[in-house]
This record gives structure tokens, sequence and C-alpha cells, in this order.
């Protein structure tokens, strides 16, 4: 397929917001906060600055994904740890991506699922299979109460959707997704983690790069890539994608992944 190029007018004035945000941001001069466990790399401490703007544009939060910001709920974060960058925005270029043996595999081994796109809304359905996927996948960063569950996943300000993945009338998959006026950023995805074999998680990141694609939108942002932590590393399978330097540009990411999820 084609790429899907950025449309110039729309670039600049992204461009020209990023800009205009870290010089704000300079001014400002926002402390991190107190250092907690690394979430990611063992042995390491974190820090993070976090906004709480007022209700702000897509197109404002684009500018701060671009500086390596990332939502969590009402609030954005920023890692900002003391002797460590590691933790960098990574986005997939729409366009030029092709999946590879095992995304295809995924994609399908998941062709008979049920895929529908609304408006965000936690459920008692959802918080059971949410609870599941956590109990599965984590080791208690979240505790998956009612409360945790809509003010990590369902609380927004700005423009969210979400995709719902049922089979046969089951239950099977969430992803929470950002749309921006240049790009779809994924929130999260939570799954059966019991259909293991069908790759979900794998098989969400394909059909999003594919609806960014349909919406000729020319990035799909992934959050943070870390090489040194193994949660994050399949991210760079994903390719061809970009990852954001300390210079706040982007350019093409050289590492690859595993084939897992």
């Amino acid at each position: 397929m084609a790429s899907v190029p950025p449309d110039p007018a729309a670039l600049l004035r992204h461009t020209a917001l990023t800009r205009t945000l870290a010089g704000a941001l300079e001014r400002s001069q926002v402390a991190p906060g107190e250092p907690f466990p690394c979430p990611y790399v063992d042995g390491r401490m974190a820090r993070h600055v976090v906004l709480a703007p007022r209700p702000f544009s897509s197109s404002v939060y684009h500018g701060l994904m671009d500086l390596n910001f990332r939502r969590l709920g009402r609030v954005v974060y920023r890692p900002d740890c003391e002797g460590c960058d590691a933790c960098r925005m990574l986005r997939v270029r729409v366009g030029d991506f092709r999946p590879n043996r095992s995304q295809r595999r995924a994609a399908a081994r998941n062709r008979d699922l049920d895929v529908r796109v609304g408006n965000p809304r936690p459920t008692p359905e959802k918080h059971a299979l949410y609870r599941r996927y956590l109990e599965a996948r984590h080791e208690g960063e979240m505790d998956g109460s009612p409360e945790e569950f809509e003010r990590f996943l369902y609380s927004s300000s700005i423009d969210t959707f979400e995709v719902v993945y049922r089979l046969e009338e089951k239950l099977v998959g969430v992803a929470l997704v950002d749309f921006m006026p240049l790009a779809l950023s994924a929130v999260y995805c939570y799954f059966e983690p019991e259909l293991a074999r069908r790759s979900l998680g794998v098989f969400n990141v394909v059909w999003l790069v594919e609806e960014a694609r349909r919406r000729g939108l020319p990035w799909l942002y992934l959050g943070y890539y870390v090489d040194a932590a193994r949660t994050l590393r399949y991210k760079a399978n994903y390719t061809p994608n970009e990852v954001l330097g300390s210079d706040a540009a982007f350019t093409e990411n050289l590492e690859h992944g595993n084939e897992s999820e």
C-alpha cells in the first residue's frame, strides 16, 4: 500500500504547537516528583514530571507526546529519572508497516472476532475481564478496583474511543485509543488471558495500524519503549518505527523486539 504522508499544513501547525509547548514547559520548570522503584528496569529508581492541565485538545496532547509525555487518565506525565533517559516514545509509520510472520498469523487466528468501535463505556463485564487480565499478567502494580478501572482507563480529557473484541458474543478484549488529527495513540489493551494462543495483544496492534491507515493517519503511537525492559521490547517488532530521541526528534529505530507479546 502507498504510504500515508502527513498533511503539510497540519504538520506545520503540529510542529509550531509542539515548540510552543516546549517553551512553556521550559519556562515553568516543573519539578519531578519523589523517586519510586522503576516499573521497567530492576534496581533503578524513577521520577515523573506530572501535569494536570485543564481540559485540553487532542492536538495539544499530540504535541506533549512529541515531548515524551504520556496520558494516564486526566493527567500527563514524563519520566525525569536521574542518570537515565531510557523511556522514549515509539511510533509506527503506518503507511510503511508490513506485518511480520507472527503478526500475520495473529491476524489470521482472529478473523472470526467481531470488532466494534464506540465511545468508551465501563461495564461490570469489562471490569471482570480487566481483573482477570491483571491477575494473569501483572505483579501487583495495579489493584484492579472499580475506582482504578474507571480512573485509569475511562477518564479522559481528549478524544478517545474504545475497540471491543467479541468471540461469539463473549467479550475477549478491549482497547482504549486516543485520536488526534495526525495519529492514533494506543492507551491500553486488556484481553482474555485464557486465549493466549490467539495473541490478542498482537492482533490489537495490527488492527490499530490498519485503522490508522483507514483514517489516513501517518502514525500509531505505542507509548514508551525501553530496550532493556523485556515487557516493552515487543513494540520494536512493529516496523518501521521511530523512537523519540533526547533531542526531541524522531529517528528510525534499528532495534528489534521479540516474537512474543
